[in-house]
């Protein structure tokens, strides 16, 4: 074979040190493109036998990379296809494609690695990002063929010449330039296997070779080195997710969670997804147990194209209100390298999206339905994944409202339909509408609560980071339903009734009663009334608007309602007229009266915790004095 020198392109001067500039950020990379190109070389050699088209012996297959710390190189081996010196320049020198000019202009301003590689097929160019030598050692599978060589220094400039390869496969040895001698280490090289070819459906060895210190030393007096060569298989090559469910243990599924999250708990049950049409996409989602801090827990589902890890930012692949599973998707329908303008455009991503959707539904039904003790069990982990999921996408709703649970203050679980049949004869206003009574702080509010449930009223918990948008929506949802905070107004008032208790006071006695605690009020905001309630009810009751506060609420986690939390804090201080206090009040003497009414209102506070600071100072010193 004749040495051959040729120029790749005469359009493509530029595109190297564009993949070196903009790559630059993305540069590990590189590794995963080069054993992704051997994987597939290995597994087209595998398939040619199996049609008969190659009749040697395929072997076992297997890629290798090598790191010689020393030589400064690190190579990617596979007992592969194979190149001809014709496939060479047809695969490696053909690198205008539709016009490099094109290119250049166009990505020069590319912000992803992917969106360059993946556009114009650039895997194997990445190894310049690193390398500024390369060279191909080839020998094709093809009968007759002559191993190859070609070499290039990052110009536009090419070598082939006679290979030295004398089995079939092909060894890329990349010449590691001085910016990038972070990649000569075997930690830095194993983090990089160990991040994108874990679950490689071939078997990657990784060989490190160096040099360690001999007994003795040489002629001249310096130590004797000797090289020494550790080799260690990096991948599993059958994760779980390419097996089938039936042949799987529960055992398996953990381990393999084990696998991936090494320090969390035991997930509460996991979905195996496997479909082939009309996308192909097989994967292993698991529901883990939720923790307070959801940022910690995002953005650990694994994206993987034929077992080849892609990101773990899958934002437009799994639904929202599912970022919080864990464990992986593998869909060779998405491109390897893949930018985040693909993701949002492709109409598999979206069936994607749809069908996992669909998907969780069914196992969450399913679970139910086979066995709701257990399922109730874990509510309180997967309710947020729920009602998330409700909020957020109209066909879970759908699905979902038949295996959604309410729960109540006394821990029992309701379906919707369940729910509404349990209240619905004892908390119907006066205009037909059944009324949810609900807690966001049962020990905050436990006062309200126990008023409540004297009047046979239940009260449901919605203390989960999302109930305040959850209550919205459900009140949206459900016919003639409302939904009130217990402590948003007297438990008399919480559903109107046409029975209404009078207050014993006449108007001139109201009138004087509501001015002694206006008077005792100091703060802005406070409304006084006096009403007619029970005389076992508390003499002071003090609430915020429902409205009013949820729509403060909804500002506070960013729900769009800027203009409600810029708005002062409001409150309704409700004076019970019929209390014995009140009528206390009344016959005491004008400084008493003061001190009295200035007691009741700073109860009322603390009992929401709303007393702090010196004007709780004040009310223990007050209290003492008045013992």
């Amino acid at each position: 074979m004749t040495t051959e020198k040729g120029s790749i392109s005469i359009h493509t001067e530029n595109i190297f040190p564009i993949i070196k500039k903009f790559l630059y950020s993305d540069n590990e990379i590189f590794l995963r493109e080069l054993v992704s190109n051997a994987v597939d070389a290995v597994q087209k050699i595998k398939r040619l036998g199996a049609l008969g088209q190659f009749t040697g012996e395929v072997g076992e297959p297997l890629v290798e990379v090598k790191l010689d710390e020393k030589a400064k190189t690190i190579t990617i081996s596979d007992n592969g296809l194979g190149m001809t010196a014709e496939e060479i320049k047809k695969y490696i020198n053909q690198v205008a494609f539709s016009g490099a000019s094109e290119f250049v202009e166009k990505f020069k301003d590319a912000k992803d690695a992917n969106e360059i590689i993946g556009k114009f097929g650039l895997g194997f160019y990445s190894a310049f990002m690193v390398a500024d030598l390369v060279e191909i050692n080839t020998l094709s599978y093809q009968e007759g063929a002559e191993p190859a060589k070609w070499t290039c220094d990052g110009s536009t400039e090419f070598e082939i010449s006679e290979g030295t390869r004398t089995t079939r496969g092909t060894d890329i040895i990349l010449h590691i330039n001085a910016e990038s001698e972070e990649f000569l280490s075997e930690s830095k090289l194993q983090e990089i296997l160990d991040k994108y070819a874990k679950f490689l459906p071939v078997p990657i060895k990784f060989g490190t070779k160096s040099e360690s210190v001999e007994d003795g030393v040489d002629e001249e007096g310096k130590p004797k080195y000797t090289s020494v060569e550790v080799d260690n298989i990096v991948n599993t090559t059958n994760p779980i997710w390419t097996k089938a469910p039936a042949d799987l243990s529960d055992a398996d599924y953990l381990d393999f969670y084990k696998q991936l999250y090494p320090f969390s708990e035991e997930p509460l049950f996991w979905i195996h997804l496997n479909v082939d049409y009309p996308f192909n996409l097989t994967g292993v989602l698991y529901f883990p147990k939720v923790k307070e801090d959801f940022d910690m827990q995002r953005n650990k589902i694994k994206l993987f194209s034929r077992q080849v890890f892609i990101t773990d930012e899958v934002k437009d692949i799994v639904p929202e209100f599912l970022m919080l599973l864990h464990g992986v998707i593998d869909s060779p329908d998405i491109p390897l390298n893949v930018s985040r303008s693909f993701l949002q455009a492709d109409s598999n991503v979206k069936k994607i999206n749809n069908y996992i959707t669909k998907k969780v539904a069914d196992k969450l039904s399913e679970l139910f339905k086979a066995d709701r003790k257990a399922y109730e069990e874990k509510w309180s982990d997967i309710g947020l994944f729920v009602k998330y999921g409700m909020i957020s996408e109209e066909k879970f709703y759908d699905k979902a409202k038949d295996f959604a649970l309410l729960t109540s203050t006394q821990k029992t679980h309701f379906t919707f339909e369940e729910y509404k049949e349990k209240v619905s004869a004892l908390q119907t206003d006066k205009n037909g509408n059944v009324v949810y009574l609900y807690t966001t702080d049962p020990d905050k509010q436990d006062g309200f609560i126990q008023a409540a449930n004297k009047k046979d009223y239940d009260v449901l918990l919605m203390n989960s980071p999302i109930d305040n948008h959850f209550v919205s929506s459900l009140e949206q949802k459900l016919e003639k339903t409302l939904l009130k905070r217990v402590d948003s107004s007297v438990t008399n008032q919480l559903i109107e009734k046409d029975e209404q208790l009078e207050s014993v006071l006449s108007e001139e006695q109201s009138n004087t009663v509501k001015g002694i605690f206006e008077s005792a009020i100091s703060k802005p905001g406070y409304t006084v009334e006096v009403v007619g309630l029970n005389p076992d009810d508390a003499p002071v009751t003090i609430t915020m608007d429902e409205f009013m506060r949820r729509m403060k609420d909804m500002a506070k986690m960013g729900g769009g309602m800027s203009f409600y939390g810029n708005m002062p804090d409001s409150y309704k201080v409700a004076i019970n007229g019929n209390h014995k206090l009140v009528s206390k009040i009344l016959n005491a003497g004008e400084e008493e009266q003061g001190k009295f009414a200035k007691q009741a209102v700073d109860l009322a506070l603390l009992s929401q915790g709303m007393l702090t600071g010196a004007e709780l100072t004040a009310f223990v010193s007050r209290s003492v004095e008045l013992i």
